[in-house]
């Protein structure tokens, strides 16, 4: 019996490395440059098939753009769920699995009780703001927001309490990995989704700006590298080249500055929405929005037809997006490359034709929907408490009694102090 499991342990991992290192490409053929885009004799038809996919995705992100702030987070949702399954599937073992029932289910437990958190926090006060109108409703929201970070602890302890009963014997390495890689996934799929759903409310530019900055980078390095590229730009991700990524560079940040221009003039991009209602949306653009005129004379010749121009204050934001987007947002592609080779495959996975899995489009844009927060908040968004904010407050944290009782005592202050 001894021999029989000290021969069975190590067979499977053998098994595993031999089958996923046929996807695999060799490494002296990365190494020498062997794959670069102008180099690849098959590169036409996978140009046709990814050109086919992305029109696809284009098609479905200006829809769902234009139906409005839910339809786009529950599109971010979505992605959430398919990055997970993927993650998930990464490190799984068939003949493993096999042996432990149900501990798939667990994943799913860990990941929808962070979704409830996340969610949870980012929607309190808007959830509040579109049902005030109803007493019951409001009463019953206050108090699930009051006791939502007790819950969502409890549904963890609960998920803790299931690891621990159905660790099995010879097992502890493998289901204790799957535990520690299940919050490291978390972490990853919900640290930038919160951000990006934040972007999302805050106006919808701040979401669409960079995201279509990072696909306008993609498409520009794929199409300088596929015409342009000889020289191999970093060893993690062969295909890339210097000629794409100075000509991505180039062409996001005047993309930016552009694109700022043109979303800037539509209050649907650029209100801020404070409730989960799907009405339209008006209101004052603010400052940001709002151009300013520059004169050019004595700047440019007689003849120049333009004697003056238009900028919103917002392109120059922009700016610093593009910039940001070209240069420092690529090294969560070449990170993601780096992870994809670690584990000694392609892609993360199949679901688009032409570019792999969801998680293989996302690698960038987690980086700067982390950055286009950051930014909106510290740049762009006015500090200190407006009564928009506080107002808020007393609707998510007081009950509806403590919020008579707060209206009548101001109500008397106010008096004391016409009557003073």
């Amino acid at each position: 019996m001894q021999k029989d499991n000290s021969t069975s342990t190590p067979s499977t991992p053998r098994i595993r490395h031999r089958r996923r290192s046929n996807e695999v490409i060799p490494e002296d053929s990365k190494a020498n440059g062997g794959h670069l885009l102008v180099d690849d004799h098959n590169k036409y038809r996978s140009m046709w098939i990814r050109a086919y996919s992305s029109l696809w995705m284009i098609g479905g992100f200006i829809f769902i753009i234009y139906m409005g702030h839910l339809y786009i987070m529950a599109m971010v949702v979505v992605i959430q769920i398919f990055m997970a399954r993927e993650l998930f599937n990464l490190l799984r073992k068939a003949h493993e699995d096999k042996h432990l029932p149900g501990f798939r289910l667990l994943n799913w437990h860990f990941f929808f009780t962070a979704m409830l958190f996340v969610y949870g926090r980012l929607f309190s006060q808007r959830l509040v703001n579109t049902i005030t109108a109803d007493r019951f409703l409001d009463r019953f929201v206050n108090s699930l927001f009051k006791y939502h970070m007790a819950i969502c602890y409890f549904l963890y302890i609960a998920g803790f309490m299931w690891f621990i009963l159905t660790l099995k014997k010879k097992m502890y390495k493998y289901m204790f990995g799957q535990y520690a890689w299940t919050h490291m996934i978390l972490i990853v799929v919900f640290a930038q989704s919160s951000f990006t759903v934040a972007n999302i409310f805050e106006g919808i530019i701040w979401f669409l700006l960079p995201a279509t900055l990072i696909a306008i980078n993609d498409i520009a390095a794929y199409v300088f590298g596929f015409f342009f590229g000889r020289t191999p730009l970093i060893k993690l991700s062969p295909k890339k080249t210097w000629e794409g990524f100075i000509g991505a560079s180039v062409t996001t940040i005047i993309s930016a500055f552009v694109l700022a221009k043109v979303m800037g003039r539509f209050p649907w991009l650029t209100c801020p929405r404070k409730d989960l209602s799907t009405g339209w949306l008006h209101c004052d653009p603010g400052p940001l929005f709002k151009p300013e005129h520059f004169s050019l004379l004595g700047w440019v010749p007689q003849w120049f037809p333009w004697k003056k121009v238009s900028i919103l204050p917002v392109q120059w934001h922009a700016l610093c997006l593009g910039l940001f987007a070209s240069i420092i947002a690529p090294f969560g592609g070449f990170f993601a490359s780096g992870f994809k080779r670690a584990f000694k495959i392609k892609d993360f996975g199949d679901s688009i034709p032409g570019h792999g899995g969801i998680t293989d489009r996302m690698d960038c844009q987690m980086v700067i929907a982390v950055f286009a927060y950051i930014y909106h908040q510290s740049f762009v968004m006015q500090q200190g408490l407006s009564v928009e904010m506080i107002l808020n407050q007393i609707l998510v944290s007081l009950t509806f009694e403590e919020q008579q009782a707060l209206y009548i005592k101001l109500g008397e202050i106010l008096q004391e102090r016409l009557a003073g």
